[in-house]
């Protein structure tokens, strides 16, 4: 089996060659789908039309006497360590990076850098998260579950750590960099996706050092703000339009209605 692995290219991987791009780990799993030698299942989705569950792995083997085993952490044969993490559950075998399983997550957490103990599950939200967030977070039930909103991918099992956004939402840390970039708003709910109090009091200036042209001076506007959900009528401004209850310029013109103070 080992041989025809490594000629129809299953594994990419040479004798003693140890983990690959996504793990450094001294075995290969074999896949009880399809029986082929991958190094890991993220190398095995990439390559076949199906993907290995990762709970089913039955068998390892190891890179350097190429004996096909039990799955365990220490070569039965020639005693190659296949990692210095291992768990029998998820089969993950990596170096020690702190990584640990969550039973009410059921899978490993290795994207958490850091001790177990720096970190618990929410149970509402269903996802472990950094201690510094207990009871300073907004719960969304089972919000792990749902795929991120901007690249679409899931959340729950990514390689990729999640950010919590303030409204509760989730987006893998990448993406929550790359959206910064260009925006500042939770892509669901448009509520502020950091704390913009500095950048508020700015546009704060700029609005007062800006004066509209005068056929604008004494127009009002009804808005919606994104970030408390509350309702106000306010002068209208090019630069932006400040809530009156949590002065927040994240608003939107609600009904795009106009009202002239000279007609009131």
């Amino acid at each position: 089996m080992a041989a025809t692995a490594r000629e129809d290219g299953a594994s990419g991987q040479e004798r003693g060659q140890r983990g690959c791009e996504h793990y450094d780990r001294g075995c290969l799993l074999k896949a009880p789908c399809c029986d082929k030698l991958y190094t890991c299942r993220l190398c095995h989705d990439n390559n076949e039309d199906h993907q290995l569950d990762r709970f089913k792995v039955k068998e390892v083997q190891c890179i350097n006497c190429e004996k096909i085993q039990h799955a365990q952490q220490t070569c039965e044969e020639c005693s190659t360590l296949f990692g210095e993490y291992y768990c029998d559950i998820c089969h993950l075998f990596d170096k020690d990076k702190k990584q640990y399983h969550c039973e009410n997550c059921g899978i490993c957490r290795y994207c958490m850098i850091g001790p177990k103990e720096d970190f618990f599950h929410c149970l509402k939200c269903n996802l472990c998260l950094a201690m510094n967030l207990q009871g300073r977070h907004k719960c969304i039930e089972n919000v792990s579950r749902q795929n991120c909103p901007i690249c679409l991918e899931d959340i729950h099992t990514s390689r990729v750590v999640a950010h919590v956004l303030p409204c509760g939402h989730l987006l893998h840390r990448t993406c929550y960099e790359e959206m910064l970039k260009e925006g500042y708003r939770c892509p669901l709910c448009m509520h502020s996706a950091l704390d913009m109090t500095r950048y508020w009091r700015q546009l704060d200036d700029e609005v007062a050092q800006t004066p509209m042209p005068s056929e604008y001076q004494n127009m009002t506007v009804d808005i919606l703000c994104n970030d408390c959900n509350g309702r106000s009528t306010v002068q209208f401004h090019i630069l932006g339009m400040k809530c009156k209850i949590c002065e927040s310029y994240n608003t939107a013109q609600a009904g795009g209605r106009r009202i002239s103070l000279d007609q009131q």
